[in-house]
């Protein structure tokens, strides 16, 4: 197994961490954060979830760079992506910080796109994610993690920071999976 596949595993790894510190607050106290008083162990969690994050960026780096862009990472990437960013929607929705109905949409979207995908590889077809999954991906990670910082930096500003970003993300999640499906509809119409 190569490089990017190991970083991609300990991704889908640190999930049960994360949850885990989300979940438990382990006595920890609160803290002052940029404005906000919050659990400690949120901030430990929202860490959590940002290294996490962005053992996205490094594994896809470092696949392109040396070539070692596989099949098996095509398919596991994104699927770590959807593992990690579901429980952190599931987590802000357990806080009371994201609306049920936003997550519902989101959750299913990635359920839908990982069952075309599946139905794609079925028929030799892997598809890496486009430029619009990507950004898609970017809105999910920025709305997630200010609501597990509690809106932190623009709560002083009383802007609903997170739940902006949490309706930029759903927009979003919606056009890009409208528009996975639509390009690849041929895998659906040829389907028995």
């Amino acid at each position: 197994m190569n490089i990017p596949n190991r970083i991609t595993i300990s991704r889908i790894l640190l999930i049960p961490l994360f949850v885990v510190m989300m979940m438990f607050n382990f006595g920890m106290g609160d803290m002052q954060f940029l404005g906000v008083t919050l659990p400690v162990n949120h901030f430990i969690g929202g860490l959590i979830f940002i290294f996490a994050s962005a053992t996205d960026w490094v594994d896809g780096y470092y696949a392109r760079k040396y070539n070692l862009v596989t099949t098996f990472g095509k398919f596991l990437d994104p699927l770590a992506d959807k593992l990690l960013v579901s429980a952190a929607f599931i987590l802000l929705v357990e806080m009371q910080i994201a609306p049920a109905w936003i997550v519902i949409v989101i959750i299913s979207r990635e359920f839908a796109v990982t069952g075309l995908r599946l139905v794609l590889a079925g028929g030799g077809e892997v598809v890496a994610a486009n430029q619009l999954g990507k950004i898609k991906t970017v809105t999910q990670i920025v709305a997630i993690t200010f609501g597990l910082f509690h809106n932190a930096i623009f709560e002083i500003w009383h802007i609903p920071f997170t739940m902006i970003m949490l309706y930029v993300a759903l927009i979003f999640t919606v056009w890009s999976g409208w528009d996975y499906f639509y390009k690849n509809r041929h895998a659906l119409l040829a389907s028995k």
